[in-house]
């Protein structure tokens, strides 16, 4: 069994390598082209002349070939970026999986014993047949906002009640509560304060 292993940002860094580097290579092709193909006898002379066509004719060869090399590097840059982002892709869907294993592994049994799960948002509540709106379910008891109430449709039915959120909160802000209270009342014993 063989293991691929693979940083995904050293990866995306040399596609933009690989890209800049084609790029350079591109521009000093193109900037070529004249000085290479078109050449100029050196002198009035038919050996002159033979020797400027058969230069032209390789810088020809050349840009040709250049051409040929431009576009299997391209190639390549698109396959190394694809496969960057493939495997970028496969890890967010399998760090998706495991997270979604662990909350449920972790949730589970505290929802069994409570009722509540341990973090979490609670699901909302829906609308049913008869036109009542359901109670939403209680968020996590560490982490999370209870789900919505559900609408009611029927005429004189009241909507569903919100499902409670997290203790954590309820605690933060009780404590918050009793502060506030507490500088009331230093301030009403000393104004100047």
């Amino acid at each position: 069994m063989s293991f691929v292993s693979v940083a995904p940002e050293p990866a995306a860094v040399a596609t933009t390598d690989l890209t800049r580097i084609g790029s350079a290579i591109s521009a000093a092709n193109s900037a070529a082209v004249v000085p290479t193909t078109a050449l100029l006898s050196a002198g009035a002379d038919e050996v002159s002349a033979v020797m400027a066509t058969l230069f032209a004719e390789y810088g020809r060869q050349y840009q040709a070939l250049a051409g040929q090399v431009a576009a299997s590097y391209d190639q390549f840059t698109r396959t190394v970026l694809a496969g960057v982002n493939a495997y970028a892709a496969a890890e967010v869907a399998n760090i998706t999986q495991l997270a979604t294993n662990v909350a449920n592994a972790v949730n589970e049994p505290v929802l069994e014993l409570t009722g509540r799960p341990l973090f979490g948002n609670g699901a909302d509540g829906y609308t049913n047949a008869q036109g009542v709106g359901t109670a939403g379910k209680p968020g996590g008891w560490l982490y999370g906002n209870g789900g919505t109430g559900g609408i009611s449709t029927r005429a004189g039915v009241p909507g569903g009640r919100r499902g409670s959120g997290s203790d954590r909160h309820r605690r933060y802000r009780r404590q918050q509560r009793l502060r506030w209270g507490a500088r009331r009342c230093r301030r009403a014993r000393d104004p100047d304060r």
